[in-house]
């Protein structure tokens, strides 16, 4: 069947000769500059988003108390991740995935511009923008990298490492511009440096788009009048539907209901998809067979990522009231913390990536690297019961050392989770379910934030060290679980290594 009638992208092999970039085709330091922009303004808006919330009314803050800043931002992290599911299918079968990210990237530059504005409806509407538009950029920009490479290409491998490493290049950035603007301006300056930021992405994006791999012209986008019309129809009976269930739920749906619903959708969401795959009849009894632990390494992408994400809320509070902003003599903003987990994956993605290659087939098993990068995010937050115990009363200051001490043990557990839980969805999904398996993978995220939006409701309300301890144990008994269960992980994830 042609495109026209599928609205997937057309066949348009790559060259074989462009190594521009380190190498690599020019398109790779389109997309990741795209990459290094989006994550500039995502996690510097990020890291200064909880300490917004949490700020006095006459501070410029929301007025809210830490535990309701961590669980809204939680809650926000929950939809982007579950509008990333929606954002590939429209880039499947309407825009394609040139059209998809540039979208995604206006609707996130234009959210940023909105958060500029300090008032709180700008705030909640900028917001929005901003989850809709991740959620078109997100899934996409990754595929469009995979397009740059024919199947048989050594570079793919190289290249996608250069691509994550731009990821956390922007990871590294962003909370040192908008953190030092947010603190020593105003919240809604640093939100302004996200918006510019984003836009310096979009304006590279399209002035490289020659050297995008499958970028069609415009009316090359369009389905069949058919699928077209049944596709709009779709997405105006969901807009519908969700502005009249809106409009029935304004009396009673509060900011903590809202949390609690997303968090609801967040679980129902990854078990109806269990459920269709395993029961569908496209999937054969050996896929079938690999899909079992499959829901192993989902349930540890989730306990890793509800430590992780943490480190730009509750730990994002914590360093702004029990941490010293000093090292050196050099006083810097609270947010600057979150800059120092970007620095430790950009510097050890390569060192790993070393490791790997210097052990060969003696490397550990993937199921053991993910459960060793969830015990790493438990470890990071068990760190953080020896400075946070012994105090009679909330004023202690403690050295900028240990939160910087639990990053490090984050980012090394991230690179090792992500790396060999990205390339095992793409081996154990089933043929009919390729790409909606790895929609599965972002699902694990979105599980993830919703649960946090409801732990993080405890901080403040127990202590910093039962609250971190807990935490921490849990995650390195997951880790333990995993480890335990590799002997049948090895026999039913074959030909995982």
């Amino acid at each position: 069947m042609s495109h026209t009638a599928t609205g997937t992208e057309p066949a348009q092999p790559p060259p074989e000769d462009d190594h521009a970039f380190f190498g690599q085709p020019r398109g790779l330091m389109t997309l990741s500059g795209l990459e290094v922009w989006e994550r500039f303004s995502f996690l510097g808006m990020q890291a200064i988003l909880v300490l917004f919330f949490a700020d006095k009314v006459s501070d410029g803050g929301m007025g809210m108390d830490p535990g309701t800043a961590a669980s809204v931002s939680a809650a926000y992290g929950t939809l982007v991740y579950l509008v990333s599911v929606a954002g590939g299918w429209l880039a499947d079968r309407i825009l394609g995935s040139y059209r998809a990210v540039l979208y995604g990237g206006i609707l996130i530059a234009c959210g940023h511009y909105a958060m500029a504005v300090p008032t709180a409806t700008m705030t909640w509407v900028g917001l929005g923008l901003i989850s809709a538009g991740t959620g078109l950029l997100k899934p996409n920009v990754a595929s469009m990298v995979g397009k740059l490479y024919r199947t048989e290409d050594q570079r793919r491998d190289a290249g996608f490492a250069l691509y994550y490493m731009g990821i956390n290049i922007g990871a590294f950035a962003g909370p040192l511009v908008t953190g030092w603007l947010g603190e020593h301006a105003s919240w809604h300056w640093g939100f302004s440096a996200a918006a510019v930021g984003m836009t310096l992405g979009l304006i590279q994006y399209v002035a490289g788009r020659r050297h995008l791999a499958g970028r069609k012209h415009a009316a090359e986008y369009a389905l069949a009048p058919g699928p077209m019309r049944r596709a709009v129809l779709t997405i105006a009976a969901g807009v519908v539907a969700a502005a009249l269930v809106a409009t029935a739920l304004a009396g009673w749906l509060t900011m903590d209901r809202f949390v609690d619903v997303l968090t609801l959708v967040s679980v129902i969401a990854p078990v109806v998809y269990f459920v269709v795959m395993f029961r569908s009849p496209r999937v054969t009894p050996e896929e079938r067979g690999r899909l079992r632990p499959y829901v192993v390494l989902f349930l540890a992408s989730v306990v890793f990522n509800f430590i992780l994400f943490q480190a730009y809320s509750t730990m994002m509070l914590l360093a702004s009231t029990n941490a010293r902003t000093e090292i050196f003599g050099f006083h810097f903003p609270a947010s600057w913390y979150a800059s120092a987990l970007g620095a430790f994956e950009v510097a050890l993605a390569p060192v790993v990536a070393a490791v790997w290659a210097r052990m060969g087939p003696r490397q550990p098993h993937a199921s053991n690297k993910i459960a060793i990068g969830v015990i790493l995010g438990g470890l990071s937050f068990l760190l953080m019961v020896i400075p946070t115990s012994g105090h009679a009363d909330d004023t202690y200051r403690m050295a900028a050392w240990w939160i910087v001490g639990s990053y490090l043990l984050l980012g090394l557990g991230d690179i090792l989770l992500e790396t060999s839980g990205m390339s095992a969805t793409t081996k154990l999904a089933p043929k009919a379910f390729a790409s909606q398996t790895m929609a599965l993978w972002f699902l694990s995220l979105a599980l993830a934030n919703g649960i946090q939006a409801q732990i993080v409701k405890l901080y403040g309300e127990v202590s910093n060290p039962a609250y971190f301890g807990v935490n921490g144990a849990i995650a390195v008994a997951a880790g333990v679980a995993v480890i335990a269960a590799a002997p049948w992980l090895k026999r039913t994830m074959h030909p995982v290594h």
